[in-house]
């Protein structure tokens, strides 16, 4: 079970990375038994170009587009992937470069080679999609190859952490020929070089993968095919797993479901693995609603919510509270919001809103998705209601979309108040803190916060020792907590369950809490 004193160990950037002798083509371990194995999730893909992709689209994409680095299964350091090996060149971190492996191809024939990957950023950045990926690249100055194979990346100051940004799904490299270089690419295509292929794509339903043979790179697969099928509901997902109409559940699974498992797995012929990670869910504050814009209204909610009651009575503390928006396990982590305000208390959230000059209760529209985040999403939310009007402070609506409308509602700036998770794009603190602020962001709502993005992330990106980062860390997130823009409510945990014939559960979870299906196998094929 999981030890909560258990601290995940910081994610070291290496300056320089090289091949691993062994790694490349399939293993001889891949399964021959051509029946595909069936994972179930909630986590349905908006897009499956790599230029528009900052969210749950990510989980396909590991498994069918292929990064410069990744990660060997249980790595918590970038190994090389289409590259050969990776370094900085110069001896302040602004120069990385990196050398292909040879005779890369897409899954459709073509050559991968350094010119690939130069458009393949390039085109990222000038694409600029408004919550888009181009924010993980805020420090690229320009990309420059030499030759077929050699790709240098050219940064603006230091960034330590850019190895990390390169083994994102979103750094994926894609064919010249099929991806636009001034639009995102439509339809339910992939030209990829992963260990997969798409072979068919039903936006919402399934996405059948089947082995890429053109696949060189750090995947070792233990199976020929993969089927995902995407669920809207928790419930339907555990009762199609319990039936054997699918095999593995990933990212959705609820929390009574959990709960459920564990106490009879034995019983209904199933397993399910538990994995500490720095997943949060947190709440967001748009500047542009009268009343989310007000900091006293912002602080009035974070001194009213009751975090343990939330993860005790609606998640069966299959999560953790959390106040900090750098999760426990990770430099710099904190416990500002518990630290500033303490257990909750209605009677200091009047005081607040008193000596701002509000008097009268105060109207909150709280957004969620009723298909990302699993079945408890929508109880947490009606919780959050409960605690907010018991107060007597504030009145509160709900409302809700599925997570393709509703992650374009929030890039347009249309929730006064809405949920999100994170899962990390690299378990480093930078990316609890960056991806939130400044004039371009994840959440598509500009957080104006000079002193985090103009100087605590330059002074903590110099630093290639990122354990001695904490204070920059620290600084930021007092930032955050003053300004209550940003308020987290837990830290989660990774649980996949699956029938008794899987095998590779274990290290079937990358560092960015992403499934790498290639892991899977059927036992009898042992």
């Amino acid at each position: 079970m999981f030890n909560r004193n258990r601290y995940l160990p910081p994610l070291a950037v290496i300056a320089s990375i090289s091949m691993v002798t062994g790694c490349g083509v399939f293993s001889s371990d891949a399964s021959d038994d051509a029946d595909p194995i069936i994972v179930g999730t909630t986590s349905t893909p908006s897009t499956l170009d790599p230029a528009a992709a900052w969210d749950s689209s990510w989980e396909l994409m590991r498994n069918v587009f292929q990064p410069l680095l990744g990660y060997s299964p249980g790595g918590s350091e970038p190994e090389p992937d289409a590259a050969e090996s990776c370094e900085f060149t110069d001896s302040s971190s602004t120069v990385y470069s990196c050398t292909l492996r040879e005779g890369l191809k897409f899954s459709n024939g073509h050559t991968l080679d350094a010119k690939a990957v130069k458009y393949s950023f390039d085109r990222i950045k000038k694409i600029n999609v408004n919550g888009g990926p181009a924010g993980l690249l805020t420090t690229l100055s320009r990309v420059q190859t030499k030759g077929d194979r050699e790709v240098v990346f050219h940064l603006s100051q230091p960034d330590a952490t850019f190895p990390l940004v390169l083994t994102t799904p979103a750094m994926s490299i894609v064919d010249p020929a099929e991806y636009p270089a001034d639009k995102l690419r439509e339809g339910g295509d992939i030209a990829g070089s992963g260990p997969y292929n798409l072979a068919s794509y039903d936006d919402g339903k399934t996405a059948e993968l089947v082995r890429n043979d053109n696949y060189e790179g750090i995947a070792d697969l233990k199976n020929s095919a993969i089927t995902i099928q995407y669920f809207q509901q928790s419930d339907e997902m555990v009762s199609a797993l319990k039936n054997k109409d699918i095999s593995v559940i990933y990212r959705g699974l609820g929390a009574s479901d959990i709960v459920d498992i564990q106490a009879n797995h034995d019983e209904e012929g199933l397993q399910i693995v538990e994995n500490p990670t720095t997943e949060i869910s947190y709440l967001v504050f748009n500047p542009k609603d009268p009343w989310a814009k007000n900091p006293a209204v912002r602080k009035a909610v974070a001194q009213v919510l009751d975090r343990p009651a939330l993860a005790h009575n609606i998640y069966k503390d299959t999560v953790e509270p959390l106040y900090s928006m750098i999760p426990r396990g990770l430099v710099g982590h904190t416990t500002g919001f518990f630290d500033d305000y303490g257990n909750p208390s209605a009677t200091k959230a009047k005081s607040i809103l008193t000596e701002a000059g509000i008097t009268e209760t105060v109207p909150l529209q709280l957004w969620y998705t009723t298909d990302r985040y699993g079945s408890q999403t929508k109880p947490a939310f009606e919780e959050l209601k409960r605690q907010l009007e018991a107060s007597g402070l504030f009145e509160v609506t709900l409302k809700s979309r599925p997570w393709k409308d509703y992650s374009k509602g929030y890039q347009n700036g249309e929730y006064p108040v809405f949920g999100r998770g994170w899962n990390p794009d690299f378990n480093d603190a930078d990316n609890f803190i960056a991806p939130f602020v400044g004039e371009q962001n994840a959440l598509g709502t500009p957080y104006d916060a000079p002193e985090i993005t103009n100087k605590l992330l330059p002074e903590s990106r110099a630093e290639s020792d990122r354990g001695a980062v904490a204070e920059e860390f620290e600084e930021a997130q007092q930032i955050l907590v003053d300004d209550a823009r940003l308020i987290p409510l837990w830290q989660g945990k990774a649980y996949t369950a699956a029938n008794e014939e899987i095998a590779g559960l274990e290290n079937v979870i990358d560092p960015a809490t992403m499934m790498i299906m290639w892991q899977l196998s059927w036992k009898t094929s042992w």
